[in-house]
């Protein structure tokens, strides 16, 4: 699928590139529930995705020094015994106690750590590991256009 790890990076990064919009929000504009993003806020919406980006930070934390990643399996495992809706319920349930701040803060920072995480771990990890490569993309680049719509709502709702 990818060459390099230099073409998933760049194609994750303009990806992102459009969400960042929702860091600069205010914290009413974050909090808003808008019926056409399924009823989320913008910060439901920094959760949901930042909770996903946590999991590939961990992931490439690890694949960065072993060949293979606990965080990876227990993900594969929770996955079949949770499903996505539940796996997704645990993330909100985990950012429920965190401030509107941490989040805006993690959203900013996590992204990119992410990516220079991934410039250290070997290709054949992850770019050229297809079981490794999957889940890096379905949290970041696929996730990215799963949202779109959402992204455009909140905004739209915070007058952006």
């Amino acid at each position: 699928m990818y060459l390099d790890a230099m073409e998933f990076l760049e194609e994750e990064r303009d990806g992102w590139r459009s969400f960042e919009v929702l860091a600069e929000l205010t914290d009413e504009q974050l909090e808003r529930p808008v019926e056409a993003a399924h009823g989320w806020s913008g910060r439901d919406l920094m959760v949901h995705l930042l909770g996903w980006l946590e999991l590939s930070l961990a992931t490439a934390k690890e694949l960065a020094v072993r060949e293979d990643s606990p965080t990876l399996a227990t993900r594969n495992r929770e996955r079949e015994e949770l499903g996505l809706d539940g796996m997704n319920e645990r993330i909100a349930a985990r950012a429920g106690g965190r401030s509107t701040a941490d989040i805006r803060d993690a959203f900013r920072t996590v992204p990119g750590e992410l990516r220079g995480y991934l410039t250290v771990v070997p290709e054949t990890r992850w770019v050229k590991h297809q079981a490794h490569l999957r889940p890096f993309l379905a949290d970041t680049t696929e996730h990215y256009a799963e949202h779109e719509a959402d992204l455009a709502a909140i905004l739209e709702a915070a007058g952006r």
